[in-house]
């Protein structure tokens, strides 16, 4: 990690949506390790095993449950934190289940997104925004090349639709009400992988409940092509983007203003059947079964991202190619199931990280 961005995020007082998921979870603890002063709001972690129960992450935080939808209680919050930089990550992040709800997909991640742009326009303080969408805000032609951040957003399912949404949310407000004061960027990253991910519907979660349980592996759509990466790889852009906001130089702020993807190189891209592969062999034993079915909600059969703007403009670039970060997963997994400390564990991989 490039020591300005540990300088600039030092003493910060950091607003942190959605630190009970495992994408919040992990940026809680990097932040801590940075020096942040992070007030976490989120809905409670679920049920089961969790990445916020696993590491500790309540106890590394200003801890508060409560739901990105209750503006008011949003805003007493907000307004006590008086946050110099919020990441926002609060989101319904699962396609499969906008299908069985869709109306929550799009108040948690649209009206959502909607809350936090609006009270960093209502309220009188200067504050930076990190705010995260997903790399399937873009409508899917299945191409073979990446999607860049100047592609048409939309989304054939109401989980990439409430994404493209807040994507058009947060240039509107950008353009219409944001200047000096406030700076937002937004963030579209590619399929996470890691340690502590115990989400439904997930490949890796599936997997390693699987392997646990020592049954075959139900892989739904193995010729699925996603851009997987490491959850470390766009947590460091995030934390980028909040430096170069953060800068006292006008130009540099501008610049980081904007749309950025965050994602693995095309020749990092797989399928999902090679990455279960891939787990299963760093895993030591296991297989997996084609549950493929015509019946199964629409999903995307290829997504790749270009992420040559973040290379060229934030010299931004991934560090860990699959095998790294496949091999990173499993051996969080396997610690945890040997009952090692597990943040030690996130704090390990997180200096890994740092040192590659």
């Amino acid at each position: 990690m490039n020591d300005a961005i540990g300088s600039a995020l030092s003493g910060r007082r950091v607003l942190l949506t959605g630190h009970t998921g495992f994408k919040g979870g992990w940026l809680a603890i990097w932040l801590a390790r940075l020096g942040a002063k992070v007030t976490g709001y989120s809905l409670p972690a679920v049920d089961g095993p969790t990445l916020f129960a696993a590491a500790g992450v309540g106890g590394l935080v200003r801890h508060v449950e409560a739901d990105i939808r209750d503006l008011a209680t949003f805003e007493r919050v907000w307004r006590d934190t008086a946050p110099e930089v919020v990441f926002h990550l609060a989101a319904q992040a699962i396609v499969r289940q906008s299908y069985r709800d869709p109306l929550e997909t799009v108040t948690t991640n649209t009206l959502g997104t909607a809350h936090v742009l609006e009270l960093a326009r209502k309220i009188d303080e200067p504050v930076r925004l990190v705010l995260i969408t997903s790399d399937k805000c873009y409508e899917n032609h299945e191409w073979e090349r990446g999607y860049g951040e100047g592609d048409q957003l939309g989304g054939r399912d109401v989980y990439s639709a409430s994404k493209a949404a807040a994507e058009v949310l947060i240039s509107s407000y950008r353009r219409s009400f944001f200047g000096d004061r406030v700076w937002a960027a937004s963030a579209r990253a590619g399929n996470v992988i890691g340690g502590g991910d115990w989400s439904a519907d997930r490949i890796v979660p599936d997997a390693i409940a699987a392997l646990r349980a020592g049954r075959a592996i139900d892989v739904r759509n193995p010729r699925a092509v996603r851009p997987w990466q490491h959850v470390l790889e766009p947590l460091s852009g995030y934390l980028l983007l909040a430096s170069r906001l953060l800068s006292p130089q006008l130009a540099v702020r501008a610049q980081a203003a904007d749309a950025w993807n965050f994602g693995p190189t095309i020749a990092n891209t797989r399928t999902v059947g090679q990455l279960t592969d891939a787990v299963i062999e760093r895993w030591g034993s296991g297989a997996w079964i084609d549950r493929s079915s015509p019946d199964h909600p629409h999903e995307a059969g290829l997504l790749r991202l270009d992420i040559a703007k973040a290379g060229r403009d934030l010299s931004w670039r991934p560090r860990w190619g699959f095998e790294a970060a496949v091999a990173r997963t499993v051996e969080w997994y396997q610690a945890d199931a040997a009952g090692q400390n597990m943040r030690s564990i996130c704090e390990q991989q997180i200096a890994q990280y740092e040192g590659s």
